[in-house]
């Protein structure tokens, strides 16, 4: 809650960098949160912060109503996957497992085999052998087998074929039916976590731009495309609607709207149509309809 992180500046006298800037957010259990900004958003800084690894200059991280600095029993509950995950010089698969059942007494052997198995790794291959993809399978097997209930996962699919994307997302579904893993994932791609994530969350030069539930958000703005019998009737039509963007390409009209499907079937009823339909809309969309409300034309710091 209200956190803050700056780094430089306290011994030479200049002020710091503010890499995260009073950020509150709720991450609930069982639902796939994504963490969405361009680098240096604050992201990495962030989840740093949320595992414990660094210590907020203010504000309260806590992990089921514990602070998880310095708290080896909170710190437990999580696995960190940074960008770029760390294994141990000249270690393979198998010894990396042998690590971290010491570190986790949750850690699961057997699941470990049977993922390791399913993704094609060796277990006595040297990992500095691996290509990056395969290092981030690794890092997610390892992390999913630990048991823990929080997987905290920085830029997780870079690397990843589309194959081995839809195989971490299953990975990740099948853990989150069968014990209640609860992943956190962030990414600067927008259309990586589409399809994935229950809520997400905007961070934009160390603040929080935008965190909404994706449903509800989509929920609550519909896209229209519509060819009105009578032109002027479009300039009435959108009277008393919250509009978010309308373009007119001839007699064809795009609207982006905000409210329920119901409401703008029922609002648009009212006029004699040539042809009327409710397009469905992606997340890049619902993002770029959002912030353009509050002033940020997003389309200029997230990559799609």
């Amino acid at each position: 809650m209200d956190v803050t992180k700056s780094f430089g500046g306290r011994h030479t006298g200049e002020p710091g960098v503010e890499a995260v800037n009073h950020v509150t957010l709720e991450i609930r259990d069982q639902e796939v949160f994504g963490l969405i900004g361009t680098n240096g958003a604050g992201k990495s800084t962030l989840m740093r912060m949320m595992c414990g690894v660094l210590r907020q200059d203010t504000g309260n991280i806590l992990v089921d109503h514990e602070p998880v600095y310095d708290n080896p029993d909170a710190k437990k509950r999580i696995f960190f996957i940074p960008d770029e995950p760390y294994f141990f010089a000249n270690a393979t698969p198998s010894d990396m497992a042998e690590y971290y059942a010491r570190v986790y007494p949750t850690f699961d052997r057997t699941r470990f085999t049977r993922y390791r198995q399913d993704f094609g790794l060796d277990p006595e291959r040297r990992i500095s052998g691996f290509s990056k993809g395969m290092k981030k399978q690794l890092a997610i097997i390892l992390a999913v087998s630990s048991g823990c209930h929080y997987l905290l996962c920085d830029e997780t699919f870079d690397g990843l074929d589309p194959v081995m994307r839809q195989g971490v997302k299953s990975v990740f579904a099948e853990e989150m039916a069968e014990r209640g893993l609860t992943p956190v994932i962030s990414s600067h791609n927008l259309r990586e976590l589409e399809d994935f994530c229950d809520h997400v969350g905007l961070l934009h030069k160390g603040g929080v731009l935008l965190s909404e539930d994706i449903e509800a958000m989509k929920l609550n703005i519909q896209k229209i495309q519509c060819v009105f019998r009578e032109d002027g009737d479009a300039e009435a039509a959108l009277e008393g609607l919250t509009v978010l963007n309308h373009v007119a390409r001839g007699h064809l009209h795009t609207i982006t709207v905000r409210g329920t499907r119901e409401e703008m079937e029922q609002h648009f009823r009212e006029y004699e149509m040539i042809f009327f339909e409710i397009l469905p809309l992606t997340l890049e969309e619902v993002f770029i309809s959002e912030t353009e409300v509050v002033g940020y034309d997003v389309k200029k710091f997230i990559l799609g």
